[in-house]
Formats: C-alpha cells, structure tokens, sequence
C-alpha cells in the first residue's frame, strides 16, 4: 500500500479522529433525477473511499453520522430501504474491512434497529474485534442530547446505588457512561453539503473539535475533498482555551 502524503499534508500534523456528518445524499439524488435511496447507496463508495485513505494516512479512528435518531421521521419508504441497505452492507462489506485491518463498531440506541440488523452488526464487530489499523464507528439510531441523557441516566443509578460520590464526579467520570466510553475525542469535525450544524451530533465530544464544512454532497465526497479538510486543519491552532504560546 502506498504510503506517500498528499501535497501540504505532514503526517504529525493529522488529526487521530475524524468524525463526519454525511449530508446530500437526497439532495444528490435530486439533482440526477433518482430517487432518495439513490443518493444513499451512492454515498457507500464515498464511505468505503475515505475509510481506505484514512486508513492509508494512518488516521486512527472515522465516526458516521449514519442514522440519526430523528431520522425515523423521514418517509417510510425511505427508511425501510435505509435499513435494508444498512443490513446488507454490514455482510457485504467484511471482506473489505478484514482485508484492511478496520475495526468495525457502532453508537446509539441499538435496541430500537431492526433485530436482522443488531444480529448483523454484533457478527461484524465480533469479527473484526481484533484489527487494529483503524476503527470505523458508525452512529445508529443516535442522538447526541439522547446519548448525554442516558449517561445521566446510568450515572444517576449509579449514585443512588453508592457506587459513586457526587462530589467526586468529573468529566472523566461522565465521560465512561458515554456511548462512546474508551474512544478518543474528535479533532475534527467534516459537515458535507454545505451546511453549517452540528445536528445533535457528538455533543459532548466535540467541544474542541475543529469544524470544516464544505459544498460537496457526500455521494461526491472523495479522497481529494477529504485531504482539503486535513489541509484546513493542519493549518489550524488548537488551543484548547488556552493562551497562545
């Protein structure tokens, strides 16, 4: 596999985690004249393109914004062929992760998915438990005020049970009843198709996060459009609310 940089990256300079809100897929669509799911299983070969060239660079982990929990409100057409999809490409695609050393996990409320698609998913994580190159974690059924409610849930039981001190809860603390308890923070957050929201997505995670929005649709979003966001970034100073020194 190759190992060259792009022009104007520094591997020293690339962030660990890259978090991604696939925006565009129906917009996409609508602009070829295809219906929604069009868009959506285009945006597969998008995935599989920069999961491969994260991986190359030595990006350690990518999160997909996949289904969101509010999503259960589009069209019921559009779902079930979201959940089919979904199904299939958790099988499909086991080859392409084992072949490349990716580890495949998922966040989010994973009780209310199809019971096909939560047997689907635990068989990939299992097999791919033990990759190490890069983990790509998809969030399902997710939300980011509904994961913060649950962690507040499970730690509040937690209290009452005396398994915690209240005065002796920090951040760190909070952080392990996360749906993403273990994972590294995102240093970068990429938003496609020109919008410019968070959209209830890894709030708590992404407090310092860099945000890097661009027009491209995400059906269209390729390796290029991927360095042009490590590019922002590198150039960037974090700070993390400190004084620059």
């Amino acid at each position: 596999m190759a190992t060259e940089m792009p022009v104007g990256l520094d591997r020293k300079h690339l962030p660990a985690h890259v978090a991604i809100i696939m925006d565009g897929n129906g917009r996409w669509a609508r602009q070829q004249g295809l219906p929604r799911i069009r868009g959506h299983e285009a945006g597969v070969e998008s995935v599989r393109a920069v999961t491969r060239e994260a991986r190359r660079l030595g990006i350690r982990q990518i999160t997909l914004y996949a289904f969101s929990a509010q999503n259960w409100g589009r069209p019921r057409l559009e779902v079930s062929g979201l959940m089919r999809m979904l199904e299939h490409y958790l099988v499909a695609e086991r080859d392409e992760l084992m072949e490349n050393g990716i580890r495949l996990c998922a966040i989010g409320r994973r009780k209310a998915l199809p019971r096909s698609i939560q047997r689907a998913m635990a068989a990939t994580e299992e097999l791919t438990a033990r990759n190490k190159a890069l983990t790509l974690c998809l969030a399902l059924n997710y939300g980011g005020r509904t994961e913060i409610l649950d962690a507040a849930r499970a730690l509040a039981a937690d209290a009452v049970a005396g398994k915690l001190r209240p005065a002796r809860i920090r951040e760190a603390t909070f952080a392990r009843y996360l749906y993403t308890a273990g994972m590294p923070d995102p240093d970068l957050l990429v938003r496609t198709a020109g919008e410019m929201r968070v959209s209830n997505f890894l709030l708590w995670q992404i407090s310092y996060a860099e945000f890097y929005s661009t027009p491209v649709c995400w059906p269209e979003f390729r390796e290029e459009h991927l360095h042009d966001a490590l590019r922002t970034y590198a150039q960037r100073t974090r700070t993390f609310g400190l004084i620059e020194g």
